[in-house]
């Protein structure tokens, strides 16, 4: 990796896009991939996909393009899914438990291994064989079973109060799906899905 340059969030973010259809080469047993090829069918541009890739070493062969099963193995290792990292939800609403749901089939090595909720008809019960916990076992779930990442499912009002809780057991990062921002220490990392935005903002685009 060119360790003086700082990498963008912009091609972080491209890394998976990359990584689920050259999985899906794989499955089809196809061996090479040009970045032509590549660009096509993720509508990109060849040229930026090669940049991409180049800022963390040199995986193409000129001529022949990259390996699907050696390029796989080097995004899985900057992505860090070459390892096993633990996830927390908190909120097991009808968002918490698809969430759950989705995870259960997914091969990556990011795994939701705790539920959290503190609603007491919730409190209990199995989701994929986990059983829900109230909030105040959170803390030491997070530590016991070395949780790094909190998802919030949460509504907007509970949001900074589970993101506090979460800070403070020792969690590294948060997807947020609360339609609210919160407030973290710097060291904190901290992605917003956020639904409503997304879709009003398509609806500009509409003739």
């Amino acid at each position: 990796m060119k360790s003086s340059l700082k990498i963008s969030e912009t091609v972080v973010r491209r890394l998976p896009i990359y990584l689920r259809y050259l999985n899906e080469l794989s499955m089809r047993n196809v061996q090479t991939v040009s970045s032509q090829e590549l660009g096509n069918r993720l509508d990109l541009n060849p040229a930026q996909i090669r940049k991409d890739l180049a800022y963390f070493g040199e995986f193409g062969k000129k001529g022949i393009g990259y390996d699907v099963s050696y390029l796989i193995e080097k995004i899985r290792q900057i992505l860090k899914l070459d390892q096993t990292i633990n996830v927390a939800l908190i909120g097991a609403g009808n968002l918490g438990v698809a969430l759950c749901n989705y995870n259960m089939y997914q091969k990556d090595n990011m795994k939701i291994q705790a539920v959290f909720d503190n609603h007491p008809d919730k409190i209990g019960q199995t989701i994929n064989h986990l059983t829900v916990l109230p909030l105040s076992q959170m803390h030491e779930k997070i530590r016991a079973e070395n949780i790094r990442v909190g998802i919030i499912t949460v509504p907007a009002s509970e949001a900074q109060n589970v993101a506090d809780q979460l800070v403070e057991a020792g969690i590294e990062g948060i997807l947020n799906f609360a339609p609210t921002i919160i407030k973290v220490p710097e060291h904190i990392r901290v992605h917003y899905a956020d639904f409503t935005a997304d879709l009003l903002s398509l609806a500009y685009y509409l003739e």
